[in-house]
């Protein structure tokens, strides 16, 4: 335990980090802030995507869901899951888009590679409502970033892995 009574430093400078919604990026700077007259310390995470800068209490990182960069040895069992066919979800798209919207919001590699993969394969069945076209690239793009850094290649590879992988 920290002596502000949270959760010990989990994470280093430098690292590679999911947040979820937001995406992956890189521990820049590990920050003690005051605000409201208490001291706290906070991860600066610098969005790879965007190069936004966010700020996540360390004593609430694990609760906001911040977590490390999927194992290498992850990436055949989300191969797999991307492959699998989509469980027919809820048919009123507000109730589906909100499900997936939960999952997303998870920062679970797999709850994200479900949600890519489901939109995926409904959109070439169904055409997807705007809202649930934008959290599927939202989903594409985590993906992308994340198996990025897992296994050492370029965000471009990336995505034809898994476009690849989703066309079949």
């Amino acid at each position: 335990m920290s002596p502000l009574g949270g959760k010990t430093i989990m994470f280093n400078l430098e690292e590679n980090v999911v947040y979820p919604m937001h995406g992956v990026g890189k521990i820049v700077e590990i920050a003690t802030k005051t605000i409201l007259n208490k001291k706290k310390k906070y991860y600066v995470v610098e969005l790879i995507n965007t190069r936004m800068r966010v700020m996540v209490p360390v004593d609430n990182a694990e609760t906001i869901g911040l977590r490390h960069i999927m194992d290498k040895k992850q990436i055949p069992k989300i191969s797999k899951l991307l492959q699998e066919d989509y469980v027919e979800q809820e048919e009123d798209w507000k109730i589906r888009y909100q499900n997936n919207l939960t999952k997303v919001k998870s920062g679970s590699i797999t709850a994200v590679a479900e949600v890519c993969r489901n939109l995926y394969k409904r959109a070439r069945d169904k055409e997807l409502s705007v809202m649930e076209r934008k959290l599927y690239e939202s989903a594409y793009s985590l993906m992308i970033n994340e198996v990025a850094l897992a296994k050492g290649i370029t965000a471009e590879d990336a995505s034809n892995m898994i476009s690849d992988i989703l066309s079949k």
